[in-house]
C-alpha cells in the first residue's frame, strides 16, 4: 500500500489535499524516462529551450490570483502578498534566459590552422530538485530554469507543505510543450528520496531545507560523486550604523524580519545597533510592528499570516520563552495579536532586547516573526557578533558610506553582502553561502555551472 502524505493547511490546521507517495519502483521508472528523455531536448535548438521554459514563466502568471489563494492555504502567506511572487519568478526566469547563450557558449582557447582548442559545458543529465515551501516557486525556479535551458531534463520534489506547487508547475512546463518526461514532478518519502540519490539516479541535486535534510542529503550521495547544491538557512544579521538613515533602516529590516511571518531562508533575524542610534530604533521596531495584521491569510486585511504549521510556531514559542527566562525583555504585546491563542500555527510577532548570544533565539535559526536587537559601541564589535554564527547566508549593513559597506563586508562570513537593503535576491548575482547555510551557487552565469559539466576538446588539424 502506497504511503499518503499530507498536506496540513495552516489557516484551519485541516488536512488540504493528500497524495501517494510514489513506489520505489515506480520512482525508478520516473528516472529512467527522464534520462530517455533528455538527449533529444538536449539536442534541440537553445532558443527553442528558452522559449519553452519562458512560456511556462507566462502560464504561470496567467493564473497567478488563483495561485496566490492556494499559496495562502497550503503555507499561510497573506493572499495580500501572495501574487508577488510571480515578478520573482519571471525577474530570475528572464535573466538566466537571456544570459545563457553567453553563459553556455565554448571557452576558446585556440582555433588555428593547426588546432582547435576549447571547453564546453555539456548537460549533467538528470537534475533532482529537492524545493522548500516557503518560496515554493521562487526557489523551485532557481535550479529548474537554467537546469531546462541548459538541456537537462529534471525531476522536482516539492515539500510536502506545497504539494500542489510541484502539480502546478508541471501543467506549466507541459502547457509549454516541453516533451513528455523532460519536466516531472513526484512525491516521494525520504526513504526513497535517499535511495534514489544512493543509486546515482542524478547527474545533480539542489536541496533548499534544514541543515538535517542537507546533512541526510550528503551522506546518501556519499560515494556517488554526484554534484550537490545544498541551501540549508540562515541567522541572518543587520547591521546599523551611526551614520545609517533610521527610518529606512527600521522599515527594511522590520520587513525583513517579519514577512511571510519570518519564514524567508535570509529574513533578518538578529539586529545589531550602534549604540547612539539604538534607544531611537527600537522605539520604532516596536511602533512598526505593532502595526501588523494576524490572521486568516484569505482575508485582505492581514499582512501577516500563520506559519506554515503549529510545530513551527512552536519551535519559536519555544525559543521566545527560554530567552525571556534568560533575561531578554519582550516589547510586544501579545494581547494586541488574538489570533495567536497559544495553541494553533498563528503566532504573534515579538522583538527582544536584553538578549545575547547564549540564547537559542540568537543561535538557532528560528525562521520565524521574532528578532533580537543588541547596541553595539563599534563596527570590530558588530563584526564579531554578526561572524558569531553558525550560519552564513547575508547580512544587511546600514551606512551612507560604500566604503565602509565593502570594508565591512570583507570581514564577514557570509554569502552576499547587501547595503542599505535587505533580503532580496538579486538574479545578476550569485545565491551561495557558508558554513552551515550549506554549499554551493544558483543564479548569475554560475548557476548553469552546476547544471553543466566542462568538456575539453583538444583537436590537431594536420597529422605532420
Amino acid at each position: 500500500m502506497s504511503k499518503i502524505i499530507h498536506l496540513i493547511s495552516p489557516v484551519e490546521g485541516t488536512i488540504y489535499i493528500g497524495r501517494d507517495a510514489l513506489p520505489l519502483e515506480e520512482a525508478r521508472v520516473a528516472v529512467a524516462a527522464a534520462k530517455a528523455a533528455q538527449p533529444e531536448w538536449a539536442a534541440r535548438p537553445l532558443d527553442e529551450r528558452i522559449e519553452r521554459v519562458k512560456a511556462a514563466v507566462t502560464w504561470l502568471e496567467g493564473i497567478k490570483e488563483v495561485l496566490a489563494e492556494e499559496l495562502a492555504l497550503q503555507m499561510g502567506r497573506p493572499i495580500r502578498y501572495g501574487a508577488g511572487e510571480f515578478r520573482g519568478v519571471r525577474e530570475r526566469a528572464d535573466y538566466m534566459a537571456g544570459i545563457a547563450a553567453e553563459a553556455l557558449a565554448p571557452h576558446v582557447i585556440e582555433d588555428s590552422n593547426r588546432f582547435k582548442r576549447y571547453i564546453a559545458r555539456e548537460p549533467v543529465g538528470v537534475v533532482f530538485v529537492v524545493a522548500p515551501w516557503n518560496y515554493p516557486y521562487l526557489t523551485a525556479i532557481n535550479t529548474i530554469v537554467p537546469a531546462l535551458i541548459a538541456g537537462n531534463s529534471v525531476i522536482l520534489k516539492h515539500a510536502s507543505q506545497t504539494l500542489k506547487v510541484g502539480e502546478r508547475l508541471a501543467e506549466a512546463f507541459a502547457a509549454a510543450g516541453l516533451p513528455e518526461d523532460v519536466f516531472q514532478n513526484v512525491v516521494l518519502d525520504h526513504d526513497t528520496t535517499e535511495t534514489l540519490i544512493a543509486e546515482r539516479s542524478f547527474g545533480f541535486v539542489n536541496f533548499t531545507g534544514s541543515v538535517g535534510g542537507g546533512t541526510a542529503i550528503e551522506k546518501a550521495a556519499a560515494g556517488t560523486f554526484t554534484g550537490l547544491g545544498l541551501e540549508l538557512g540562515g541567522k541572518d544579521p543587520g547591521y546599523v550604523r551611526a551614520d545609517a538613515d533610521l527610518d529606512a533602516a527600521v522599515d527594511t529590516l522590520m520587513d525583513g524580519a517579519m514577512f511571510n511571518s519570518g519564514q524567508c531562508c535570509c529574513g533578518i533575524e538578529r539586529i545589531y545597533v550602534h549604540e547612539s542610534l539604538y534607544d531611537a530604533f527600537v522605539e520604532k521596531a516596536v511602533a512598526w510592528v505593532n502595526k501588523l495584521v494576524l490572521g486568516n491569510p484569505l482575508e485582505e486585511e492581514t499582512t501577516l499570516g500563520p506559519m506554515a504549521s503549529k510545530r513551527f510556531a512552536d519551535t519559536v514559542r519555544g525559543q521566545i520563552e527560554d530567552a525571556v527566562n534568560e533575561g531578554a525583555k519582550p516589547l510586544i504585546d501579545p494581547a494586541l495579536f488574538p489570533a495567536d491563542d497559544g495553541e494553533t500555527a498563528y503566532l504573534a510577532p515579538q522583538i527582544l532586547v536584553d538578549v545575547n548570544h547564549e540564547m537559542r533565539v540568537m543561535r538557532e535559526e528560528s525562521f520565524g516573526p521574532v528578532v533580537g536587537i543588541m547596541a553595539v559601541a563599534s563596527d570590530e564589535e558588530a563584526v564579531a557578533a554578526m561572524n558569531d554564527s553558525d550560519y552564513g547566508l547575508t547580512c544587511s549593513l546600514w551606512t551612507d558610506s560604500v566604503e565602509a559597506a565593502e570594508e565591512i563586508g570583507a570581514q564577514l562570513q557570509t554569502g552576499t553582502v547587501y547595503q542599505n537593503r535587505a533580503d532580496y535576491l538579486d538574479p545578476a548575482l550569485t545565491w551561495t553561502g557558508v558554513k552551515d547555510t550549506g554549499r554551493g551557487a544558483s543564479l548569475s552565469y554560475l548557476g548553469f555551472m552546476s547544471v553543466t559539466r566542462p568538456k575539453s576538446y583538444h583537436l590537431k588539424k594536420v597529422t605532420k
